[in-house]
């Protein structure tokens, strides 16, 4: 199927995109104040664990190539994340190593001797990590990862979700054996009970948004995402590497950690990176245009349930203050139609289950396509390689089916 044999996009004005052109951005090599926050030794040692879990497996690269002959670009290639780990989420790979680290520190800690982390996999420590509670935040696919991780490794879980998120996300937390606790308003008020909660019971924050005083596992966490940029390295060849890259942001750690690799391994001159966020949850744009870390007011959740965040990661914004291009906005009016597209095998593949919040980046692809100005400024056109990220699947099955069954 052509994508441009879909009226409702093709032919679509563009539904009012903000963007914003990063002055802040450094074209030269990764700098090593920033590899303080993330570099590939990070992702060497997350690989060399996640790699031997059971059921790793790189995810599929699929090459859409009607779309990027309808939009005049040379490829386009989106990375699947829809079955990792058989969560459905990119996240699978963060969360529940953050979850390992914590507790082979803590099992070191106790024991006052370095152990090994393949043996606390193997469940030799059982006895001490039972006693651990593990607790985050989430909008679904986080929280999913941490008490899979807390499943896999031998701890408690308690999970802490907002008054948005939808039965089903919060019941397949619940079938991993976590506690799931809903709690009223975004999900910046449910981060903050976690953390409220966390220090009275003492139990640990996996949180995959970093602030002053909290930044180790969050930093782990992003490590764990690498994992998917250092599979793309391997399943691209050196004659196809991206020329932009396109990465839908919540609080910015996925953004971020994309950013760092590609930027430290292939160099910033080579790449643009542009970061998509909803026209509902603004805070990295905002926060770019005030060169400084701001907060968003969240008034509306975007059905983009996992990038729906108000405040961004103080490592994220760190590394996408300076790495970053350029950032834009998306309507929420284009993601059933982009969903169904993707459903239906657009683009010239087979059909590809892509979640509410995987379709960001493809939007702002879309987006900027209309926009020759913009185009012109990120010099997209004929020999531009696409990277894009399906960073979730169906999440929730029966918010999916309804989305892509509409007519």
């Amino acid at each position: 199927m052509s994508i441009t044999n879909e009226k409702e996009v093709i032919g679509l004005s563009p539904t009012g995109a903000e963007h914003y052109c990063n002055k802040q951005r450094i074209v030269n090599a990764y700098p090593d104040q920033l590899k303080s926050s993330l570099n590939l030794k990070d992702t060497n040692q997350a690989i060399h664990e996640i790699s031997v879990w059971p059921g790793y497996e790189p995810t599929p690269l699929h090459p859409l190539k009607n779309l990027a002959m309808d939009l005049g670009l040379k490829q386009i290639y989106y990375k699947d994340e829809s079955q990792r780990f058989g969560l459905g989420s990119f996240k699978a790979l963060g969360g529940a190593y953050g979850v390992l680290r914590f507790l082979c520190n803590k099992v070191a800690e106790e024991l006052k001797e370095d152990i090994k982390i393949e043996d606390l996999r193997k469940g030799k420590y059982a006895e001490l990590t039972q006693r651990y509670t593990v607790v985050t935040a989430t909008d679904g696919n986080h929280g999913r990862s941490v008490a899979y991780g807390a499943k896999l490794f031998g701890c408690r879980c308690q999970i802490y979700i907002h008054a948005k998120v939808s039965m089903g996300r919060k019941k397949a937390m619940e079938d991993l054996g976590a506690e799931v606790i809903r709690v009223d308003g975004n999900y910046d008020d449910s981060l903050r009970a976690s953390i409220e909660d966390a220090e009275k019971h003492n139990w640990q924050i996996i949180s995959d948004t970093s602030y002053h005083g909290y930044t180790e596992y969050p930093r782990h966490i992003m490590a764990g995402y690498t994992i998917l940029a250092e599979e793309i390295a391997d399943q691209l060849s050196e004659k196809t590497q991206p020329t932009h890259i396109f990465l839908q942001a919540g609080v910015g750690g996925f953004a971020a950690s994309m950013c760092a690799y590609f930027w430290e391994k292939f160099g910033h001159q080579n790449i643009k990176f542009v970061v998509v966020e909803p026209k509902l949850a603004p805070c990295l744009i905002e926060s770019a245009k005030a060169g400084q870390l701001k907060i968003f007011d969240i008034k509306e959740e975007t059905m983009m349930a996992g990038l729906s965040c108000g405040e961004p990661s103080l490592l994220a914004w760190n590394i996408l203050n300076k790495g970053a291009d350029h950032f834009m906005t998306v309507s929420d009016d284009m993601v059933p139609t982009v969903m169904r597209l993707m459903a239906n095998g657009a683009g010239g593949n087979t059909a590809i289950e892509a979640g509410e919040s995987a379709v960001g980046g493809l939007i702002g692809l879309l987006e900027i396509a209309q926009d020759e100005k913009i185009k012109k400024q990120l010099a997209l056109n004929s020999d531009s390689v696409i990277l894009l990220f399906g960073t979730e699947g169906a999440t929730d099955p029966d918010i999916y089916n309804a989305i892509t069954k509409e007519i």
